[in-house]
């Protein structure tokens, strides 16, 4: 299982959000520092979220080539990728895959024509949801369509790597709920990962045991509740 730390911008530095709220963050300072020390604890991938972005009030282009500059592995990039534009913008940084969220909810000829310009391979598609209740927008909106349905759909279209977040627990180190992760996974066919609340190695051992691809750490990783290095060989 891939163990990918996270790394979210607002502002140019690295922050958590508390259950995505932008009123409750948790600032950590220089997001090159905490990409490289990831790197440093042998991370293979990074998952980049440029916050500003994804609520519409700003970007962090800047701090993404920083980097982008500074590391040896590759990442992948979420955050207010609406439009073929900001897929084109997203891959030209050097991302290694974008990932699309609210595109991919809202309006499925766009995620096509995205699926067609960048391929499966470097496409990922975000679930974001409170369990299965899809949010959307920055996760500020909740969805009608419903979390299976929309797996279905997204499998048929040809996306072949889903990222489901559960919006509840994000930042919260509450853990995972990982009876509705066991749902996704079995709706999902392809590669899966997973995040939002992990809080220890258990967590990770649960998805594994899941048969889950990849996991997203964040607030862990920063408080010091684990320590990479430690869980890479665990899992």
């Amino acid at each position: 299982m891939l163990l990918i730390p996270a790394v979210d911008l607002k502002g140019g530095q690295a922050v958590r959000l508390l259950e995505g709220d932008p009123s409750r963050e948790t600032p950590y300072g220089d997001p090159v520092l905490a990409a490289l020390r990831f790197q440093e604890e042998g991370a293979r991938y990074l998952h980049l979220v440029d916050l500003d972005r994804a609520l519409g009030t700003g970007h962090n282009r800047e701090a993404v080539e920083a980097i982008r500059k500074a590391l040896r592995i590759p990442f992948e990039l979420a955050g207010g990728i609406r439009s073929l534009e900001a897929l084109r913008e997203a891959l030209a940084l050097g991302a290694d895959r974008a990932v699309v969220g609210t595109v991919a909810v809202k309006e499925p000829d766009l995620l096509e024509a995205m699926l067609a310009e960048a391929g499966p391979e470097r496409l990922a598609v975000a679930l974001d949801a409170r369990g299965l209740s899809v949010v959307v927008s920055g996760w500020r909106e909740r969805a009608s369509v419903s979390a299976l349905d929309l797996l279905s759909r997204w499998a048929a279209m040809g996306v072949r790597t889903l990222i489901y977040t559960d919006v509840r627990r994000d930042g919260t180190l509450m853990g995972l709920d990982l009876e509705v992760v066991a749902r996704v996974r079995e709706a999902w066919p392809h590669t899966l990962i997973a995040g939002g609340g992990i809080a220890g190695l258990q967590d990770l051992l649960g998805l594994k045991a899941l048969g889950v691809e990849g996991a997203i750490l964040g607030k862990a990783l920063y408080e010091g509740r684990i320590r990479l290095s430690e869980v890479l060989e665990a899992v």
